[in-house]
């Protein structure tokens, strides 16, 4: 297992992973159209490139086996998805493939975002999960993350919510 910092030049691969892990994950609890139409707008190639060249943000992909297992992508600042200030970082993504899952490699995501968090003296580490998403509620429950919040989260024009779970550093 190694992690590899995105880059400009990965924007094609991280469009592929993106789609297909939130495909994967989404699929059976939308509509195709809604579906599509997020995908679309969210993991087209000129938005990640934008994201990609955000200094606020940073994008990992996970290998297992020397293949693209999943990613993680890190905002702080006016990059986070709320405001939750310039003593937060935020786990804006974090997926890994559906035949990767169970060998640990969330878990070595979420520590990268951890040390992220620390290199950058950030006193808290943020992020969104459906809140039907019972598995990753639990994996982040047992990391330290404790439930602080909602927000709403639009796939095409149904709108879901996320809880806003926190870990304290």
């Amino acid at each position: 297992m190694t992690i590899k910092k995105c880059t400009l030049e990965d924007s094609l691969n991280l469009q592929a992973i993106s789609v297909e892990t939130f495909t994967e994950t989404f699929k059976d609890h939308n509509s195709p159209e809604h579906l599509n139409a997020y995908l679309e707008r969210a993991y087209n190639v000129n938005q990640l490139k934008q994201e990609l060249t955000n200094q606020s943000s940073q994008f990992f992909f996970v290998y297992y086996n020397q293949e693209v297992a999943g990613y993680l992508k890190t905002n702080t600042g006016d990059a986070q998805s709320e405001a939750m200030g310039d003593d937060s970082l935020e786990v804006e993504r974090i997926y890994v493939k559906k035949k990767f899952q169970k060998h640990g490699l969330g878990k070595h995501l979420l520590n990268k975002a951890v040390e992220i968090a620390k290199v950058q003296k950030k006193e808290k580490i943020w992020l969104g999960v459906w809140e039907e998403n019972e598995n990753a509620i639990a994996f982040y429950k047992k990391k330290g993350f404790l439930q602080t919040g909602a927000h709403s989260f639009y796939i095409g024009d149904d709108e879901q919510v996320d809880l806003i779970m926190t870990k304290i550093l």
